[in-house]
């Protein structure tokens, strides 16, 4: 019997860039990412106001491919900061809507794709969906439990990228998502590593917040001393968040977060940027290694992805210093497009029916 072919928008924006595809079922049809100048988004005060400027670049992707939006079954959207979730793919509605456009747990840029995704649905006369939300929150009870009463540990994360490369590990060893137990890292300008158990998330370390630093986030940092910094009257509020994000990490210590920059120097004799590169993979390392004892220690595979992903040379790091754990894959870069396309397909074929965001 002739299966029904489903035409796919997917809507991916991210800090300083508008992600655009299309997929026929799951055969991509084109991909673009539209580049925002630091210039540009310094004249929005918040994130809100950019929707007209990133609605004008799907628009225009659209335009460019000779895309009608008549000819599609269904848009999918990058889910951002919303409620505490469940994964999965969730139908937008009104209530998804309200919490994206003041920003529930937070300002991001990924607040906008269900916006846009919505009004371009409506458009078109068919349905918009989110697929696994920065806000997948699938966390063991235990592992909310923080040292302080006053503050629990959430679960905000590369939710997306690690669900389907969590997938993929599976796949590859022969084995379905919930029948394997697997550490996903993933490392770039900012990180994530967790746990995954019986189809679930559960533990994850967001390096917005805590463990190792990243290309350009600060991870965990000595708490007391991190208090001392805050009321030394040196800094505000916003500069203090602004070193921990976006100005931490390799940013921080050699003024770049670009990898490929700091191995130059590296192979240039720089021993400076040497101890920082490698105390950025031991710091990786033993975050995955204390995701090992997230899963009494039965661990399928590693799997590590992330736009860092594409250095051998960290690579190299991370399995000479965690590769004790499990077998080690690597999964270069972000595979949200796919994902956001492939979850949405999921149900429209039936295979899985859609949640609602409660």
């Amino acid at each position: 019997m002739h299966r029904q072919a489903y035409r796919i928008l997917v809507i991916n924006p991210g800090s300083t860039s508008t992600k655009v595809a299309v997929y026929q079922d799951d055969a991509l049809l084109f991909a673009d990412s539209y580049s925002h100048s630091a210039e540009e988004l310094a004249g929005f005060e918040h994130i809100n106001d950019q929707i007209d400027m990133r609605r004008v670049a799907v628009e225009q992707a659209l335009c460019e491919h000779d895309i009608d939006i008549s000819s599609l079954s269904a848009v999918a959207c990058r889910g951002g900061r919303l409620k505490p979730m469940a994964s999965g793919t969730y139908l937008v509605n009104e209530r998804m809507l309200n919490d994206a456009r003041r920003g529930l747990q937070g300002e991001h840029a990924s607040n906008l794709a269900c916006l846009i995704g919505y009004d371009i649905s409506r458009q078109a006369g068919v349905e918009a969906f989110v697929v696994d939300p920065v806000s997948v929150d699938e966390l063991d009870d235990i592992a909310r439990i923080s040292g302080l009463r006053q503050i629990q540990r959430n679960s905000l994360s590369h939710a997306l990228n690690m669900k389907a490369v969590a997938r993929k590990a599976a796949t590859d060893l022969g084995r379905s998502y919930e029948q394997c137990r697997v550490i996903v890292a993933h490392v770039g300008g900012g990180g994530s590593i967790s746990a995954h158990a019986g189809g679930r998330m559960i533990d994850v370390i967001n390096c917005d917040k805590e463990g190792p630093f990243t290309a350009e986030r600060a991870g965990g940092i000595p708490a007391l001393d991190l208090v001392s910094l805050c009321f030394s009257g040196q800094y505000s509020h916003s500069e203090v968040i602004r070193m921990l994000v976006g100005g931490g990490g390799l940013m921080s210590h050699l003024g770049t977060k670009d990898v490929r920059e700091v191995e130059r120097r590296i192979d240039a004799g720089d021993s400076h940027a040497e101890l920082v590169y490698e105390a950025l993979i031991y710091g990786f390392s033993k975050a995955i290694a204390a995701m090992a004892a997230a899963l009494s220690g039965d661990v399928d595979v590693i799997a590590v992805t992330g736009g860092m992903a594409r250095s051998d040379r960290l690579v190299h790091g991370i399995v000479e210093r965690a590769g004790f754990v499990a077998p080690i894959r690597v999964y270069p870069g972000e595979h949200e497009m796919e994902a956001l396309a492939l979850g949405v397909l999921r149900v429209l074929r039936n295979e899985e029916m859609p949640r609602v965001y409660e």
